[in-house]
């Protein structure tokens, strides 16, 4: 993370506080940072919306690591996404085998723009009622968005969070990937989600690892 790395609505910025300095004749170089939990690559858990909801202590270290990942490319005008989605994955076979979602909207190339985070896509409720139906292994849903929820309109966003991070059958989701090195010729062969482990945390700062294969 960088102290420019966007955040939802400008609001809750990443910074640094230097509380010693070698340059200034400390012994050491020791800093503290400030920000929000939901900044960077980060999960949004169950107890975002949920005050029963899940943290990261209820996850057994193999809930992070998944090896049958379906990702796509869509392109869309449409400030909240559904039906580019649901087309696509209507047409998957073998919809049980996946447990883990990724949809890059191309966002990610305006990563450093104000309108990434002032116009961002959403997505619509829809989507987790329909992975929750029809793909019941999938544990997370990525994307390279910095919300689930429009910052233009929260209102369905609100209502996106509610249903996707549901403490009965939760689907976590990972906001703001950087996806720009993979496009639709890649092939995800596993992914490997690692958080922070802040107990009792509603959003998780992480790093994601994939194993890939370009085949162009």
């Amino acid at each position: 993370m960088e102290e420019d790395t966007p955040t939802y609505g400008n609001i809750s910025k990443f910074w640094i506080e230097k509380r010693s300095s070698i340059k200034n004749g400390d012994i050491a170089n020791n800093s503290s940072i400030h920000t929000t939990a939901h900044v960077g690559t980060h999960l949004d858990m169950p107890y975002h919306f949920y005050e029963n909801g899940q943290t990261v202590i209820d996850f057994d270290p193999n809930f992070w690591i998944f090896n049958y990942i379906l990702f796509f490319e869509i392109e869309t005008e449409d400030i909240i996404i559904k039906n580019e989605i649901l087309e696509i994955l209507e047409e998957v076979e073998n919809k049980e085998k996946y447990e883990m979602l990724i949809v890059k909207t191309g966002a990610c190339n305006i990563r450093k723009e104000q309108k990434y985070w002032e116009e961002n896509k959403g997505f619509s409720p829809e989507i987790a009622d329909y992975l929750k139906k029809y793909f019941p292994n999938i544990r997370i849903f990525g994307f390279d968005s910095i919300s689930v929820s429009s910052f233009v309109n929260r209102i369905v966003g609100r209502e996106a969070h509610a249903r996707f991070l549901d403490p009965s059958a939760p689907i976590l989701l990972l906001e703001d990937m950087d996806l720009r090195q993979i496009n639709k010729s890649t092939r995800i062969n596993k992914v490997i989600v690692s958080p922070l482990r802040i107990s009792q945390c509603d959003g998780l700062p992480c790093t994601v690892f994939a194993e890939v294969l370009d085949e162009n």
